[in-house]
């Protein structure tokens, strides 16, 4: 399964192992995967001697992954190839103290301050390109945690157990069998939904308070680019983000990022990381700003771990976030019905009648891909006439399972209390109502400006975007914005970058200059 190159690369990984590891398999004789599960582990098993294959008769397919023959926590019911083999290297990793994806020492005592015991399990779909993101999290809070328990399962070949929990979006989380989670996610969004749940051991919580020259907020294109440039100038910088990458982590291909010819956001992200991993820089990661307050010429951020960071001039450059509808029936509905992502929730609509909703690029591309797995695609555009490029619409045209309405406006999703059985729509025109039967909704109607506690602190306008001036200024000085949350045109990832390094010039040239 593994060919010799990738196990070279995975023997130059695990060389630094110090514990011994066995990944303890309970597989059925006639079970359907058997053989590709034993090859891929007996394959990763083969490039250290620090790991081994145990195997025993089951009823389905599991494996757990032990340490010097103790349970880690940590448990697939899948075989973790596709987009989740990483996850499982970093499963060895992490137990060892070498992964990569382990957060700062203050996540890290939040995580072992949780309440137990907890059991977590995760539905996800090997194609999901954002179902690691959260398995690779949780993973790692088992490690953290002797009282938390992970479990990985493939909605694929499960799918019994998928209908019998009502799963209609990946990766979806329950814990202790309660529905907690649907969709992407990082770390601190999960542990803060866990802290919620089972509550935290108080004292176990040293809070951060640190100052700095400059603070950037967001782990972006335009807050990496921030970063560098700042600490290219010898200024002590933090960075303050849920995730390094933001929104960049769920493109799938990137192709227009000059002298880059092709890559994807997962990689796109980790280039953003090792850059800034060449630099003296404080990345927090999985936190987000709760509140800003002004004192004198400082600017104070508390997060929502809790933490104080203080400084004088602040980059804000939290990108943007899908837009909702915001009608009746969505929210109860996401996970059930109500999607995001085509690529990662598309496969659980097989055959099956979906509507997308929005016209722009995004949105015809979903109906594209949704038309080859769906037995009906029903497009729904707000507008009088289709924003997606020319290309999109005559290729969208040419299906002939896909209906398009126009001037259509979205008032209603409708279900039968476990799942979405329908949507309600208005004819702007007609100011007509009518309910379209289908199994699942895809919203694509674009992003929205992540600017959230600084719209009390400085200007926005109507979208909720901070205005800036030419060079990245705010209406507060010693604040700047830079990128997809503020009002520069044209929201590309190559403009974030140069925006980035713009913002933090600026924020330089005025700390020469004495205005902040």
């Amino acid at each position: 399964m593994l060919d010799s190159s990738m196990k070279n690369q995975l023997s130059g990984i695990f060389s630094g192992l110090t514990n011994e590891y066995i990944f303890d398999v309970k597989v059925s004789p006639e079970h359907e995967s058997r053989g590709e599960l034993l090859e891929l582990l007996n394959d990763v098993a083969s490039c250290s001697d620090k790991l081994s294959v145990q195997v025993n008769d089951g009823e389905g397919l599991e494996f757990t992954l032990l340490k010097n023959g103790e349970k880690t926590g940590i448990q697939f019911r899948a075989v973790p190839n596709g987009h989740e083999f990483t996850s499982l290297l970093l499963a060895v990793l992490n137990s060892d103290g070498k992964g990569k994806n382990i957060p700062d020492e203050s996540i890290c005592n939040r995580v072992k301050a949780l309440n137990g015991p907890i059991k977590l399990t995760t539905y996800v779909s090997l194609t999901c390109t954002n179902c690691p993101d959260v398995v690779q999290a949780l993973n790692a809070m088992a490690t953290l945690n002797p009282q938390i328990t992970h479990e990985t399962v493939d909605g694929a070949i499960n799918q019994k157990e998928v209908e019998a929990m009502k799963v209609q979006g990946v990766p979806s989380v329950f814990a202790d069998g309660k529905l907690i989670h649907v969709g992407r996610s990082d770390f601190g969004e999960l542990l803060a939904k866990l802290e919620a749940q089972y509550g935290v051991k108080e004292e176990a919580l040293p809070v951060l308070e640190k100052s700095y020259d400059v603070i950037v907020v967001g782990g972006g294109p335009a807050g990496s680019a921030a970063a560098i440039y700042t600490a290219r100038k010898g200024l002590n910088v933090a960075v303050i983000a849920d995730r390094v990458g933001g929104q960049v982590k769920e493109t799938v291909a990137i192709e227009n990022l000059i002298s880059v010819p092709q890559t994807t956001g997962q990689q796109l992200a980790l280039d953003l990381m090792s850059h800034m991993k060449d630099y003296p820089i404080d990345v927090l990661e999985h936190r987000r700003v709760e509140k800003v307050e002004l004192a004198g010429r400082d600017k104070i951020l508390t997060t929502s771990t809790g933490d104080k960071l203080i400084a004088p001039a602040v980059i804000v450059a939290t990108g943007a976030s899908w837009r909702k509808l915001n009608v009746p029936g969505e929210m109860e509905y996401i996970g059930r019905g109500v999607a995001f992502c085509p690529h990662c929730d598309g496969p659980f609509y097989k055959g099956k009648h979906v509507a997308v909703v929005g016209g722009g690029n995004s949105g015809i591309e979903a109906a594209i891909d949704l038309a080859g797995i769906c037995s009906k695609v029903t497009v729904f555009e707000f507008m009088d006439e289709l924003k997606a490029d020319q290309v999109l619409q005559d290729k969208l045209y040419s299906l002939p399972n896909v209906e398009v309405f126009k001037s259509s406006q979205t008032v209603e999703v409708i279900g039968n209390g476990s799942k979405v059985t329908g949507i309600r729509v208005k004819d702007r025109k007609t100011e007509q109502e009518r309910t379209v039967e289908l199994d699942g909704i895809f919203v694509q109607i674009g992003l929205a400006a992540n600017s959230g506690p600084f719209r009390e602190v400085v200007d926005t306008n109507r979208p909720g975007e901070i205005v800036i001036d030419s060079l990245c200024r705010t209406s507060v000085p010693g604040i700047y914005a830079a990128g997809d949350v503020s009002t520069v045109p044209y929201k590309q990832i190559i403009i974030s970058m140069g925006e980035g390094a713009k913002a933090a010039l600026t924020a330089f040239d005025d700390r020469i200059r004495g205005i902040v």
